[in-house]
């Protein structure tokens, strides 16, 4: 499957998008990951805020790839999205996926069920994801990196 499958699927449209976009997506996730680097909120709340901040970018590299997904199972979708705009392999990509179950699980069913262990691997995840979509954007994109959004992940 590629990209243009999930277009012709109904799962995505073509849609442009915009620096100030770009910028603003980037400065979501650089806020979330200084506050999932807050140590006295409870593991499971530093696991879900450092997700929310890779799946801002796996967002910010959707639309720059000139799509916008639809709503259905877009958290899975966005993930699954960065084979085809980061080139993520699959282990990485199954990683991420095993997150945002556990997300859901922390979120909606169940407290008490992350370890620090996992948030912080989750904060490592993001922050590289950050990293390689920078790259990437600069690389592919670099028309859209035209407003400043912070070169740097924020530290605590």
């Amino acid at each position: 499957m590629t990209f243009r499958d999930w277009l012709g699927n109904g799962w995505a449209q073509q849609q442009e998008t915009s620096p100030r976009e770009i910028a603003d997506l980037l400065a979501i996730c650089d806020r979330d990951l200084k506050d999932a680097g807050i140590a006295r909120l409870s593991a499971d709340a530093r696991m879900s805020i450092a997700y929310n901040a890779a799946l801002q970018c796996a967002t910010a590299a959707v639309r720059a790839a000139g799509c916008r997904l639809t709503r259905e199972r877009h958290h899975e979708r966005t993930i699954e999205s960065l084979k085809y705009t980061l080139g993520l392999d699959g282990g990485v990509i199954a990683h991420l996926q095993a997150f945002r179950q556990k997300r859901n699980v922390s979120g909606y069913d169940a407290a008490g069920r992350v370890s620090d262990q996992e948030a912080a691997e989750m904060y490592d995840l993001a922050t590289e994801l950050r990293r390689m979509l920078l790259a990437w954007l600069k690389a592919s994109h670099p028309a859209l990196l035209t407003l400043r959004y912070g070169s740097e992940p924020p530290r605590n």
